[in-house]
């Protein structure tokens, strides 16, 4: 574990680096702040924060220079002691121009906005989509144009947004900042127009600097399109933090919360207890004590569908209902005195039906649902078949989908199949989602599609009439191994916006709370139905 930390501290210092220390020079030459600057600087001093998205982009779009942590920095942090989305451009990461990853990204910013309610903050700082790939970002419904949509949609619904215009803000893009409720500008700095002066001479023969076109005076004093004009980033984020600090309180959810108390473990513990082989069993109740707060931990159920633990605790206060996979080996009693014996990691009939039932009561009950994967998947073989483990299966997801509780998910080992599915992974809208450094995501593990994926390709060249050695299959196996080994990464994963990002075990208890107490700004919560269930 500490070799995994490590690599994850690694990799965190890098991207805080953004485009590098040369870019990151040229930048500050302009008397800019970076997008971390901004973003430390606007957050209450020495408050908790979680980031979101990190490791966007990382090992993406190679071949055009990457575009590492998706060309902006996102937290969900405390301004004024309030809650808040910070969205800060990246300008040191080609100019902070948006690729297909960083849509993707500002659009989860946004929805957890909108999620929970969060008034949201842009920073922004763009050259506008980046060309060489616009057509992987322009026009589709996931694309760049769905950031205006949900501009128009946040502030239907009530929620707080505002702009701070501290670079270049061009063309689709700078309706963002027009869009919000507030609009400041930098002056020097910072510009906004539909096309800049280049585009202009080209289109209609017009001569003119981009300052006269979009800078702060002409914006403030003749077109009113932007608020207020600002000396420098730090008057601008003042001027921010001052509005913030004016906003009214809505009603809450009322999610219930006491004084918190510590853990029975300290989460160093986790380093030593989890193990470093995913086939190794191990017990979840210890990695929980890690977790919860000290003797609040209510189990369900705990002598039935005992690989999957359900319990009633708090976490920080919060009431939670967790939903965790046991990877002991554990005993099942049968009809007539039968004992059976139960993979850790596997879901089976009767623990999927008891997960089922118990996520019908923290719905029921107004309780957030937290989700432990590591999960090797369903039970399979005619035993479970004919048992119905698809039924028990399709009732636990039906159940967990229709959730309208806050759910978090935190992937800790195994992620396979659909047991991902069943634990509320990414296709079932968790408010968060994060990997541990330990964990893997994929269809099936590694050693069984490396097997599978051989197979399929010795019978492609059987159909060829073709067969391979001996020596050719162990060549093969590995060049497949090896490409699937990348692949099931939390990196991997945490690239492509899967998770929210990759963390240290220790921080699992912060997300969870702050992740409950962003939920617990958005008072609706719809009526609970599960429509129809296999019995």
């Amino acid at each position: 574990m500490e070799n995994l930390l490590s690599e994850l501290r690694k990799k965190l210092e890098i991207l805080h680096l953004g485009g590098g220390i040369k870019k990151i020079e040229k930048h500050q030459s302009k008397g800019k702040m970076t997008a971390w600057e901004r973003v430390h600087y606007i957050l209450d001093a020495d408050s908790e924060y979680v980031e979101i998205g990190s490791f966007a982009g990382e090992d993406l779009y190679i071949e055009h220079g990457g575009c590492p942590n998706g060309g902006v920095v996102i937290v969900l942090g405390y301004i004024q002691q309030r809650l808040c989305i910070v969205v800060s451009n990246d300008a040191t990461v080609k100019a902070g121009a948006w690729f297909p990853i960083s849509a993707k990204k500002n659009l989860r910013a946004q929805e957890i906005a909108m999620e929970n309610h969060l008034p949201i903050i842009y920073l922004v700082d763009s050259a506008g989509v980046y060309l060489p790939m616009q057509d992987e970002i322009f026009p589709d419904k996931e694309h760049f144009g769905r950031i205006f949509r949900n501009n128009a949609k946040i502030s239907s619904m009530g929620i707080p947004q505002i702009s701070a215009i501290m670079g270049s803000c061009v063309a689709g893009g700078a309706y963002l900042p027009i869009m919000s409720d507030y609009a400041l500008i930098v002056e020097g700095t910072g510009s906004v127009f539909l096309a800049g002066s280049y585009l202009v001479k080209s289109s209609i023969g017009e001569v003119i600097d981009n300052e006269s076109l979009g800078g702060a005076t002409t914006h403030c004093e003749i077109s009113g399109v932007t608020d207020n004009k600002y000396p420098d980033d730090k008057s601008c984020l003042d001027a921010i933090r001052g509005i913030v600090d004016k906003f009214g309180h809505q009603d809450k959810a009322h999610f219930s919360r006491i004084a918190a108390a510590a853990p029975a473990q300290d989460a160093n513990y986790l380093y030593n207890y989890f193990p470093q082989d995913r086939l190794k069993p191990y017990d979840m109740h210890e990695v929980l004590k890690c977790i919860v707060d000290k003797d609040s931990l209510e189990e369900y159920k705990k002598d039935y569908g005992k690989t999957i633990i359900c319990a009633l605790a708090r976490v920080d206060g919060w009431a939670v209902g967790i939903v965790a996979n046991q990877r002991q080996v554990v005993k099942a009693k049968k009809p007539g005195n039968a004992t059976e014996m139960q993979m850790g990691g596997v879901i089976y009939s009767d623990s999927a039906d008891k997960a089922a039932r118990f996520i019908m009561n923290c719905n029921q009950q107004k309780i957030p649902l937290v989700f432990l994967q590591d999960v090797t998947g369903f039970m399979v073989g005619s035993r479970s078949e004919q048992g119905g483990i698809i039924k028990d299966g399709a009732k636990m997801v039906n159940a967990m989908a229709n959730s309208v509780v806050p759910k978090f998910t935190f992937i800790v080992g195994n992620s396979y199949g659909a047991g991902n599915y069943a634990m509320c992974g990414k296709a079932y809208d968790p408010r968060l989602i994060y990997a541990w450094p330990t964990a893997q995501m994929a269809v099936m593990s590694g050693a069984s599609a490396g097997k599978t994926l051989l197979q399929i390709q010795e019978a492609t060249l059987k159909a060829q009439n073709k067969a391979l050695t001996e020596q050719e299959k162990e060549a093969l196996l590995e060049k497949i191994n090896a490409t699937y080994q990348k692949q099931l990464s939390p990196y991997y994963a945490a690239a492509r916006l899967w998770v929210d990002g990759v963390i240290d075990p220790k921080d699992t208890r912060k997300i969870i709370s702050m992740g409950i107490e962003a939920a617990n700004q958005n008072p609706t919560i719809e009526r609970y139905n599960v429509g129809v269930i296999q019995t």
